[in-house]
């Protein structure tokens, strides 16, 4: 199998460096040339070609401004994962090998004319069981995962082979551990059973939410799957005036809040929830389908990404700078000071931007641009991140444009910091600091005596500079406990600040 794939990828990119070795040797297109725009074009049409692994990689590398321009960023942005229909005979033997022979005593009926949609990955069919219940019947293509388990170990050595001639450049990049990310992202797509465990957590998570629901996974194999429908058209597809304006902003406000706390509370959150992912209708709830591809953070991340976002808000250049350091590693040869200073730039345009305007992830592609710059290596989730965070504002602002973003994530940071302090406070955690800071090394003996010293007098600064190169070879105990510290600080203040502030009248 990995040998046939290596000649249909390697035959796909031949014809890609052929037609650009053609548009060279014409001439070389000036930038807003058509000729220079049909290149990324191209290169969106090979990878939808190679199949559900390359388009994984191509939405990645949409939300990576250090690694391609603007334009191709733009191109890559519109792959799907929509390809034309098989016929339903194909899927038949995937059904008898998950179900058995007599797979079709399980349903009265199933739709087999006309597929409710048609991926790379797998086939959904309208279907009505036994029970009489209208059901979502999902089924992998025959194949597939021989296929793109292939296109993995492909990867992997192309990943390797990368790492050995250019190091610098993976010193910055990991490749390997970049493409790990979609690995795992992608593992519930291969197995059927692991998506129905992902929409079994997800409709825990949201029945907290007026406006929100999940479909029930019935019941799944690795191959097949049953769920409950749901109902409507997606966001993109209905008009939003066939809503009222209390449902448009109650499910705009719920699917932006249930985000923000997979991101920051929950810790595991749909990866592509594009407009295509959320059905809508009048009198019922969005519905957040297709659990596929789910992202999962730890805790230090997302309570160094709330950092990040803070410092945003204040106009913390510098702050942004080192929390954005905390997510990777610098390399030895990193601009620490240098990449303090873009921030510095940055973040004052981002801060005064519009409440409208203001794209969290957008601005965290534009961060990540400058830090690669600077030799800084970022975490690979962030990219996930990122393109999570565009793809559920994209979505929201197709349900209610109307909706000020930040006023969501405003309204949620008060629960989100408070949570993350409950944890920071919690007897596990404390004894977890304690401990911490009795065993690490960081922190010489005089160091240590300084600091309470400092503490006593009421005269406590932390010394950033002293504590670059130690963050820089890794996370910490001390770090661990100023982040602790300060995010309850921030939670307390947060929540006087809430009191304190008169109602805008929104």
């Amino acid at each position: 199998m990995i040998a046939g794939r290596l000649r249909t990828v390697t035959t796909v990119l031949a014809e890609l460096l052929g037609a650009e070795l053609t548009r060279t040797v014409r001439r070389a297109p000036a930038p807003g040339d058509p000729a220079a725009a049909g290149r990324p074009r191209a290169i969106r049409l090979a990878l939808e070609r190679l199949g559900p692994f390359y388009v994984k990689v191509g939405q990645m590398l949409s939300t990576r401004p250090d690694l391609v321009s603007p334009q191709t960023m733009a191109e890559l942005a519109l792959l799907h994962d929509r390809v034309s229909a098989a016929p339903f005979a194909m899927f038949e033997p995937v059904l008898a090998q998950e179900l058995g022979e007599d797979w079709e005593r399980r349903f009265v009926h199933v739709d087999r004319s006309r597929p409710l949609g048609s991926a790379s990955l797998a086939q959904a069919y309208r279907a009505v069981l036994r029970g009489g219940e209208p059901a979502v019947l999902k089924v992998q293509r025959p194949d597939i995962r021989s296929q793109v388990l292939a296109d993995m170990a492909l990867m992997r050595r192309a990943a390797r082979l990368v790492a050995r001639t250019f190091p610098d450049f993976n010193a910055v990049i990991d490749v390997e551990s970049s493409l790990n990310v979609i690995f795992e992202a992608m593992e519930a797509e291969l197995d059927l059973t692991v998506e129905a465990a992902n929409m079994e957590r997800a409709r825990g998570l949201v029945e907290q939410f007026e406006y929100l629901d999940v479909p029930d996974a019935i019941w799944a194999t690795p191959r097949v799957i049953v769920q409950s429908t749901a109902p409507g058209r997606s966001i993109r597809e209905v008009e939003p005036g066939s809503l009222t304006e209390k449902e448009r902003l109650g499910m705009g406000r719920d699917l932006l809040a249930f985000m923000y706390r997979g991101y920051f509370v929950d810790r595991f959150f749909h990866a592509d929830p594009h407009p295509g992912n959320i059905f809508v209708a009048p009198g019922h709830k969005a519905h957040l389908i297709d659990w596929g591809m789910v992202g999962r953070i730890d805790r230090r991340m997302s309570m160094t990404l709330v950092t990040v976002l803070l410092s945003l808000a204040h106009n913390d250049g510098p702050g942004l700078a080192r929390a954005w350091v905390e997510l990777g590693r610098a390399t030895p040869w990193a601009d620490i000071p240098g990449f303090a200073g873009d921030m510095a730039l940055l973040v004052p345009k981002i801060a005064t931007a519009s409440l409208d305007d203001l794209d969290f992830g957008v601005t965290l592609t534009s961060v990540l641009k400058y830090s690669t710059r600077r030799g800084i290596q970022t975490s690979p989730v962030v990219s996930l991140l990122g393109k999570s965070f565009s793809n559920i504002e994209g979505s929201v602002r197709h349900l209610a444009p109307e909706l000020a973003l930040t006023d969501v994530f405003e309204d949620e940071l008060r629960g989100i910091l408070l949570h993350l302090a409950g944890e920071s406070l919690s007897e596990i955690q404390a004894a977890r600091t304690a401990l911490d800071l009795m065993i690490g090394n960081m922190l010489a003996p005089e160091q240590l005596r300084g600091l309470i010293r400092d503490a006593a007098d009421r005269d406590f600064t932390i010394r950033v500079g002293q504590l670059r190169n130690a963050g820089a070879r890794g996370h910490s105990p001390s770090t661990a406990a100023l982040r602790t510290a300060a995010v309850a600080a921030a939670a307390l203040w947060w929540s006087r600040r809430r009191r304190c502030t008169p109602p805008s009248g929104r």
